[in-house]
């Protein structure tokens, strides 16, 4: 597919949502309801941008105006078209959840998911101390693959396991950087049924596991924690661990692909609530759009 046909494709695909046109057309209703240039575009402009591994907005912006211009005439000012991108997160967000909902329609995924999360970094290390920007949404946490401190948002992810493939996403929620994984895991565990989830030993609870396993015949895996006093895990559950994270392996490639393809882990330019929301939630949705839709 060239260029052309991915950016009338994204066009089309937000155009045909119904639940991001029934925002779109409430959140008009106030003011300008009839832009000419529309909400639509703006969302696919960036989306394409970002797909096209662009990272900043004035850098989106000043590649369509140089080479697109034909095909969007009406387009704004530089600083029109961002103060209208950061409005409009709560569409990116829709569009987020609709793209996960039409790939569950579609495809036949198994039994066997993953579970884990990565940081989105709006500042780090010693700056992580002193960052304040977004702070309606961010807070201070610690990611332990990368042993460091940070100030931002932190992406929690349940996606299908896959054969030769990476796993497609099934919940995805975004929490300030400081909440508790299993916390936040909660409620999206408590709605699967029939399945076996493998996560890290975040996950691990007893009686949570427990109870999903009674209720909602599902099984949490997890790797084998070293029990009190012990300071040296037993052969067995060294074996055994070592298959569970074998197993949860493809999840962590899924968020190397992510960073790669769209940079969703620096976040270091974006100083507002919305902005932050949009950088999220806008590469995310490229990221759903390239593994459902163009199937790259």
């Amino acid at each position: 597919m060239d260029a052309k046909e991915k950016l009338i494709t994204i066009y089309l695909y937000i155009c045909d949502n119904g639940s991001i046109q029934t925002w779109l057309k409430s959140h008009r209703m106030s003011n300008n309801n009839q832009p000419e240039f529309t909400d639509e575009e703006v969302m696919t402009i960036y989306l394409y941008g970002i797909m096209q591994k662009m990272r900043e907005k004035k850098q989106i912006y000043d590649y369509i105006n140089e080479h697109w211009k034909d095909w969007f005439p009406k387009l704004p000012k530089y600083q029109t078209y961002n103060e209208r991108l950061n409005r409009l997160a709560p569409a990116f967000e829709l569009l987020v959840n609709s793209l996960i909902e039409d790939a569950h329609f579609l495809k036949d995924f198994g039994d066997v998911s993953i579970i884990d999360s990565m940081p989105i970094m709006v500042a780090k290390n010693g700056r992580s101390s002193y960052a304040r920007s977004a702070k309606e949404i961010c807070s201070k946490g610690y990611c332990s693959s990368k042993d460091m401190y940070y100030y931002g948002l932190k992406l929690h992810m349940i996606g299908h396991k896959q054969s030769k493939t990476l796993p497609f996403p099934e919940y995805i929620k975004i929490t300030p950087a400081h909440e508790n994984d299993l916390t936040t895991a909660r409620p999206m565990l408590e709605k699967i049924e029939n399945r076996v989830i493998v996560g890290d030993k975040i996950y691990a609870d007893q009686h949570f596991n427990k109870e999903l396993k009674e209720n909602q015949n599902t099984e949490l895996i997890t790797p084998k924690k070293k029990r009190k006093k012990q300071e040296i895990r037993d052969a067995a559950d060294e074996l055994y661990s070592m298959a569970v994270s074998s197993i949860r392996q493809p999840i962590e490639s899924f968020f190397n692909w992510l960073n790669e393809r769209t940079g969703i882990q620096d976040a270091s330019k974006v100083r507002s609530t919305n902005g932050l929301l949009v950088h999220g939630l806008g590469r995310i949705s490229v990221a759903l759009l390239l593994l459902f839709v163009f199937n790259s």
